[in-house]
This record gives structure tokens, sequence and C-alpha cells, in this order.
């Protein structure tokens, strides 16, 4: 049995108790016995009223989180699923390279305190990068609107591309970080390269925004596939499983220029392109062109199919 890992990274006072709190009392563990990491302990406790089914084992020190102590707990507490509250000053190597084969990070929660967030990214730069690369779920809370400003401003998208991003106010509110205006890409670059674990972001972005990519040179390794509705038509791009292994979907461009029909569907090719926006039925009106300017087979993207 393959064993879920909640992961909740952020500084001391940053809020992970208080979620820890609030997951529980949404009934997460319920159902299922829950092993929970104490890597660090705030001012905030547990509520002890939702930890009938869940196991507390406290972490004092980074050398404790070993392979064997991990085994250990799972041999002892028998889990279905592992929340860890995670020290903000430890890196992640120390947990993800030691965790048992059966265990596997599920999500991950990263809080930031939002008036702390440049103290921190100034003074221990790595550590703070790391915990907000590393987030499926970001969170800033305690946001003035002042603070709200400037975040915004620094374009985290550009950090973190496919984290859900959310900004909390004094009283616990929370909005939508992005605004629709926020690019995940920095379009100041002569060459703009798509890194492959990334290209379903930009998918999503220039198909919103094709205005925002036009004239813009790209590169990226992609796939090449022909449209069965409309013949002779190149559209190369990704797979991507959208939400479970039966739901891949094929996310591909309308694409013109020399060789493209030299390459055999399935193919993969990296290749260097700029877009337009031009009328096809594919796009029922105007839509994102890729104009390749050259291209060349190449070995399978990592990871081969994207997931969102």
């Amino acid at each position: 049995m393959r064993i879920p890992v909640y992961l909740i990274l952020g500084f001391l006072d940053s809020g992970k108790s208080q979620f820890v709190n609030g997951v529980l009392s949404d009934g997460l563990a319920a159902d299922h016995r829950t092993l929970l990491l104490q890597c660090e302990e705030g001012e905030v406790e547990y509520d002890q009223r939702l930890m009938r089914n869940v196991s507390v084992a406290a972490v004092e020190d980074e050398e404790d989180l070993t392979p064997m102590f991990l085994r250990e707990c799972e041999k002892k507490y028998r889990p279905r699923q592992v929340l860890v509250e995670y020290n903000g000053m430890w890196p992640l190597e120390t947990l993800v390279e030691h965790m048992p084969p059966s265990w596997f990070l599920a999500q991950t929660f990263t809080f930031v305190e939002a008036g702390s967030f440049e103290v921190y990214s100034r003074n221990m730069g790595q550590l703070m990068s790391e915990k907000v690369r590393a987030a499926d779920v970001l969170v800033f809370n305690r946001c003035t609107p002042e603070l709200k400003a400037s975040l915004r401003e620094r374009n985290l998208r550009m950090v973190n591309r496919r984290a859900e991003i959310y900004l909390e106010d004094m009283e616990g509110k929370d909005e939508d970080y992005l605004t629709g205006e926020e690019c995940p890409f920095d379009l100041s670059q002569e060459v703009i390269d798509i890194p492959d674990e990334d290209f379903g972001v930009w998918y999503v972005d220039v198909m919103d925004h094709p205005q925002r990519y036009k004239g813009k040179t790209i590169h990226a390794k992609l796939v090449m596939m022909r449209s069965s509705k409309y013949p002779d038509t190149c559209c190369p791009g990704r797979f991507a499983m959208v939400c479970c292994a039966n739901d891949v979907a094929f996310l591909g461009l309308v694409a013109q220029g020399a060789g493209l029909e030299e390459y055999r569907d399935r193919q993969w090719l990296e290749a260097t392109f700029t877009i337009a926006i031009r009328e096809h039925p594919a796009y029922e009106g105007p839509g994102p062109f890729m104009d390749i300017l050259e291209s060349r087979p190449c070995g399978k993207a990592e990871p081969e199919l994207l997931t969102y």
C-alpha cells in the first residue's frame, strides 16, 4: 500500500499548526489512521478533540529524521496517510531522500507570514526559495493591502508556475493571487526557453493571452501530431494527464514551417519558433500559430507526460 504524505512548509509562526487543526477539523483523519510528524513546535497547539485517529511523532533535531526512524514510525503507527509539519530551517532533501519506499508526496502546502517574507528572502534566500518552489498551494497570510500589492509586483508565478497562490488578509479572508495580468515567463529574453515540465503552464497562458506572445521567439521540446479533423494540419505539443491516468489530453498548437512533413506522429522534436495570430477552423477564430524557424529530432522530455 502506498502512503500519501501531505507536507506543510513554512517558517516559525507562519500558520502551519493552525492549518493542521483546520484540515483535521474538516475531517482529514476521520476515516484513516494518520501519522503527524511534528518537526517544529510553535505557539499554536494541536486541538486534542481532533486527534482521535491521529498519532503524533515529535522530531526535535534534523539528524533524527533518518530512514530508520521513518520506517519505525510506519511499523509502529501503521498510518494510511502522513502529515508533516516541517521545520522551516531544514532543507527539504532531509525528508524527501529518507522517506520509506511506500511513501510518496501527495501535496505540499507552504505558508508565509507576508510581513516577514522580504526579511527571510534576503537573509535565508535558499531556504525560502525552495519552499516557495516546492508548493502546490502557497498561502501568504496576514496581508495588508500594501503587502498584497508588493507581492503581486514580484510576479511569483515566475518562481512557481504550477502552484495555487492565495493572499490572506488580517481577518483570515483569502483571495486569489492572480489578477489575470501576471505572466509566468520572462518575456524580455531573446529566446524564451520553456522547461519540459512547464509546457502545460505555457500552453494555458498562450491560449489565454496569445497577444502576449505575438512575435516572441520560443524554444521547446514537442511531440509531433497531425489533426484528424483537419488534414495536413500539424499541431505539435505535449500529452497531459489532466486528473487521472484515464484522462490524457493532447495540448497542441497549429504549426507551419519547412521540414515538419519529415516528422511522423508521436515523434519528439526540439523546435525554435515564433508565435503569430491567425485564423484557423481548429480555433474557431484567431489563435496562436507556431512558425517553425528550426527543428531537429530529440529524445523524450522529462517528464514525458505533463500533469496538472
